[in-house]
């Protein structure tokens, strides 16, 4: 098939950095996330529930990139009982419960339908509510001096092949300065991985479909 024969959902991404990767390579990409994008491209954002945008197209292939809030285990401390927080971060049980519905909403996701499905989440609560991940990719294999393991679950595609190893090993999206853009800025997907998902995905779609 020909790129713009093959439509791609970019699944709980504002950032459209992915969906943009794959429109340069001409293919039928679109975004989705509850919020805003912020890419720049509101003509290739479905604004609305994911599940509603499943609805819309024959969607071929799909990468998605839940909340990981509470499927990280980063936070652990908090899912025991303990006093509710002044911040309104959850705690004890009503956390407990939001990461249950996480689980829930990530394999929905994984069993949607769609044939060609990627999920990328940080290192967490799936390897054991599921299955381990296929792949685990760090900046540093794209470009990017940085570590921040990131998490691939596959579904009839293949793992990504890395596109420039370099040096540096900092975890500089942790040392980012308390805002309230914090959380957004610290899952914005490195625009070496969006690369590498648009070109390898894209071109095992064209020849696999």
């Amino acid at each position: 098939m020909k790129p713009e024969e093959i439509n791609v959902l970019v699944a709980c991404e504002e950032s459209q950095a992915v969906c943009i990767e794959f429109r340069k390579l001409g293919f039928n990409a679109f975004s989705n996330d509850i919020q805003e994008c912020s890419g720049g491209h509101p003509e290739w954002h479905l604004q609305m529930d994911v599940f509603e945008a499943i609805k819309l197209k024959e969607w071929h292939c799909m990468i998605a990139f839940p909340p990981c809030t509470y499927l990280t285990i980063s936070a652990n401390k908090w899912y025991k009982n303990q006093p509710k927080r002044k911040s309104g971060t959850l705690v004890g049980e009503e956390r407990r419960n939001a990461r249950i519905e996480a689980i829930k909403f990530f394999m929905y996701l994984y069993n949607c339908g769609i044939p060609k499905i990627a999920i990328e989440n940080p290192i967490g609560v799936m390897s054991s509510e599921f299955r381990k991940p296929d792949q685990v990719l760090q900046p540093w294999m794209f470009g990017h001096g940085e570590t921040k393991a990131t998490c691939l679950w596959l579904k009839n595609l293949q793992k990504l092949e890395p596109t420039k190893i370099v040096e540096g090993r900092e975890q500089k999206i942790w040392k980012l300065p308390p805002s309230k853009d914090r959380a957004k800025l610290r899952s914005k997907t490195f625009p070496g991985i969006a690369r590498a998902l648009a070109q390898q995905y894209g071109e095992y779609l064209v020849n696999n479909l």
